[in-house]
C-alpha cells in the first residue's frame, strides 16, 4: 500500500484528492496539512510515500517546504501539484528534489500514475514539461559548442580535428604546408585556451563538440 499525505490549503480540493487516491487499491492517504508548515512537520513524522503538495500555500510554499522534507528523508517521494504552467518554476521545484510537476489541469489518472511513478523511484512530468526540458538542454548544450568554437581561430579548430583524429604533428604540418614547430604552437594554444591537459582530454572535447566530423 502506497501511504500518501496531502497538502493544500483548500479543504475541497484535498477532499477530491483523497477521493481519488483513495479509491485506487494499491494507495491510501494516511493525513493532510493544510499548509507548508504543518505539511513538514507531519512528513517527517509520518514518513509517508508519498507528498502530493500545492505549490502556493500559506506559512511555508510548497517549494520550501519541498526543500525541508526531501533534505531530512530522501526516501519520501514529493509530487507538486500547481496551476502554473512555467518554466522557471519547474526548475525551482525539480531543485528542492520533487520527483513530480504535475499542472491541476490533467485529469485523475495523470495523478494516480505520477504517484505510482514516483513511489517506484522514477520521475514524472506531464509532457510539455518534458519538451521544456530538452529544448533547454539543447539551447544550452549548443550555446556550450558555440562558445568553445569561439573560443579558437578557424586554423586551431582545423589542427584540432587532426589531432583528434589521430594525425602527428608531422603529418598535419605537412596536410597544412606548415612546420612542425607552428602545429605544436597552435596545439599549445588550444590546449590552454580549452584548458585541456593531456591529449585524452583533447580527444575527448573534440568527440563531445563535434571535431571528428570537422571540415
Amino acid at each position: 500500500m502506497i501511504t500518501v499525505l496531502l497538502a493544500d490549503d483548500h479543504s475541497i480540493v484535498r477532499s477530491g484528492l483523497k477521493h481519488i487516491i483513495n479509491s485506487q487499491s494499491d494507495m491510501s492517504v494516511i493525513d493532510e496539512a493544510e499548509n507548508g508548515e504543518v505539511a513538514v512537520i507531519k512528513a517527517l513524522d509520518l514518513k509517508p510515500d508519498v507528498v502530493v503538495m500545492d505549490l502556493n500555500m500559506p506559512k511555508k510554499s510548497g517549494l520550501v517546504a519541498t526543500k525541508q522534507i526531501t533534505e531530512a528523508n530522501q526516501d519520501i517521494k514529493i509530487i507538486i501539484l500547481t496551476m502554473h504552467e512555467n518554466k522557471e518554476y519547474l526548475y525551482r521545484v525539480l531543485q528542492a528534489g520533487a520527483s513530480s510537476y504535475l499542472l491541476k489541469s490533467y485529469n485523475e489518472d495523470d495523478l494516480v500514475d505520477a504517484i505510482r511513478t514516483v513511489h517506484r523511484g522514477e520521475a514524472y512530468l506531464y509532457p510539455d514539461a518534458t519538451r521544456l526540458l530538452l529544448e533547454d538542454y539543447m539551447k544550452r548544450s549548443n550555446a556550450a559548442v558555440e562558445d568553445n568554437h569561439a573560443k579558437l581561430s578557424g586554423r586551431e579548430q582545423e589542427i584540432l580535428s587532426y589531432l583528434a583524429k589521430g594525425y602527428t604533428n608531422k603529418e598535419i604540418a605537412e596536410i597544412l604546408y606548415l612546420s612542425i614547430k607552428t602545429i605544436e604552437a597552435h596545439k599549445s594554444k588550444i590546449m590552454d585556451k580549452l584548458d585541456l591537459k593531456t591529449r585524452v582530454d583533447l580527444v575527448k572535447f573534440a568527440m563531445k563538440n563535434g571535431y571528428l566530423d570537422f571540415e
